[in-house]
């Protein structure tokens, strides 16, 4: 671009005006796929702790499992403020071939771990993939979104995460049976499942376009209207709506190649000040709450109740199953009541559920099926909490910095409450007392509940609005 001009576009309201259609379930297998594989990395490190422990290689202990989880989240925060920046500046669709690509090196470059150095690297780097496919990923679906489906698309996509979980406890339990594989290749070969999957996802996403919305703001206004008439071509005279120049709704903008971060700050820290406040609250409650919990999942069950480590996979599977139920159950309430009283709901029902939850572990009421049987419940409501909290940073703030802002969001949420969970409740399960236990799960709870009063007090209404009107661009014009 030769240097900024001034348009007017009503490319927004083209994409907003859409039914849904085939191009929209092609964005969400092709994009969505991100939490499926961030599940199955999350459950499949967790599921092998005891193999890790037992490998003749590597004989990890509590601490060293606790690290490498770590590891992997202080990569996805690296990971995502880097990508992040990049996806703003360079494009939607560029960044997320860059960041599958480098998940797919990092996860089968794990597999081939001989020492604890060699594992926790090979972790940073799978989890920089991840987290870069976040800002990327989830900025993208946003802008191809309608406005009156994105409440409910998002949280389907984040709870995909489950779906991975799924595939991993299913996977632990056939590569984890010493009757099949030796206590040093299963494990290997669970990290070449993500590689494998990854592959083919690779392939969809070429059939995808960049965001039109994007290329409009960067003064690339004849492709993006291209784009925009593919899409509305993809559907029939009776499933789209009239093209009324009268009711079409136009945005008045000058393109800029980039955004400098001068202005990138003073939107998050004076323009949408608030807004980012909440956003760093959910994000850092729900990365405490879900990294502690789950990382150190298969400790619980090995230590307090004594499951053999090729059986964790079966208690993941149910506990899987009740994530992902939660955010296709609760999705539509989102779209429908609001984002303020629904986030604020799954919010503190969450953390009120872990704490009941945590007091019957305390008083050892509990076996392995009741304690999963209870996190199963908890986590119905904490799912939908979690993906509310991406849909909250990732509508909130103008297109310019979409992707910077999750990343940002991201990485400090993480950074606060989720790269030093797994250690901490590494370290408590280690002593092997229930009640540090126990004191644990009601600081996470608490975390919760905090942040169910600010999405209630200062959240957005954002619900069937388009993201223009949510969050105006640093580039529009009266």
């Amino acid at each position: 671009m030769a240097g900024p001009e001034s348009i007017t576009t009503d490319i927004p309201w083209r994409l907003d005006r859409l039914p849904w259609g085939r191009f929209h379930t092609l964005v969400v297998i092709a994009l969505g796929v991100t939490w499926i594989l961030d599940g199955l990395e999350v459950t499949i490190a967790g599921s092998i702790a005891g193999a890790l422990k037992d490998s003749p290689s590597l004989r990890f202990s509590d601490v060293d499992l606790g690290l490498a989880a770590s590891a992997y989240l202080a990569g996805a925060v690296g990971g995502a403020l880097l990508f992040g920046w990049m996806t703003d500046r360079l494009g939607r669709k560029k960044l997320f071939f860059v960041t599958l690509g480098v998940y797919l090196v990092a996860t089968a470059a794990t597999a081939l771990s001989w020492s604890l150095g060699s594992f926790c690297l090979f972790r940073l780097l799978t989890g920089a993939g991840i987290g870069g496919e976040y800002a990327a990923i989830n900025s993208t679906i946003q802008e191809l979104t309608p406005a009156r489906y994105r409440g409910r698309v998002d949280l389907a996509i984040n709870g995909t995460f489950w779906l991975g979980a799924a595939l991993g406890g299913g996977a632990s339990i056939l590569l984890l049976d010493p009757s099949r594989f030796g206590p040093d290749v299963g494990w290997r070969l669970a990290f070449m499942i993500g590689a494998s999957l990854g592959l083919v996802i690779l392939a969809l996403r070429a059939m995808l376009p960049e965001s039109p919305r994007w290329l409009a703001i960067h003064g690339r206004v004849a492709e993006a209207n291209v784009i925009v008439r593919v899409i509305e071509d993809g559907f029939t005279a009776s499933d789209t709506p009239s093209f009324d120049l009268a009711k079409a709704r136009f945005i008045a903008i000058t393109t800029r190649s980039h955004t400098p971060l001068g202005e990138v700050f003073i939107a998050l820290t004076r323009t949408h000040r608030t807004r980012a406040l909440v956003g760093l609250a959910l994000m850092a409650a729900q990365a405490f709450f879900y990294n502690a919990i789950f990382f150190t999942y298969a400790l619980v069950l090995t230590r307090f109740y004594g499951t053999p480590s090729s059986d964790v996979g079966w208690y993941i599977l149910p506990f899987a199953l009740g994530n992902v139920l939660g955010p296709l159950a609760l999705g539509p309430l989102f779209d429908s009541l609001g984002r303020k009283p629904m986030i604020a709901f799954t919010y503190a029902i969450s953390g009120l559920a872990l704490m009941a939850s945590g007091a019957l572990f305390y008083v050892g009421a509990l076996d392995a099926r009741g304690q999963t049987l209870c996190w199963s419940v908890v986590f119905f409501f904490a799912s939908a909490a979690a993906s509310s909290a991406y849909l909250t940073v990732s509508e909130s703030f103008p297109i310019e910095i979409r992707a910077l802002a999750i990343a940002l969001f991201y990485a400090i949420g993480t950074g606060i409450g989720g790269v030093a969970a797994p250690w901490i409740f590494g370290a408590l399960i280690g002593t092997g007392s229930r009640g540090a236990l126990f004191c644990g799960y009601l600081f996470g709870a608490s975390l919760m509940l905090a942040s169910a009063a600010c999405a209630a007090r200062w959240g957005v209404a954002a619900e069937r609005r388009s993201l223009e009107d949510v969050a105006r661009p640093l580039s529009s014009r009266d």
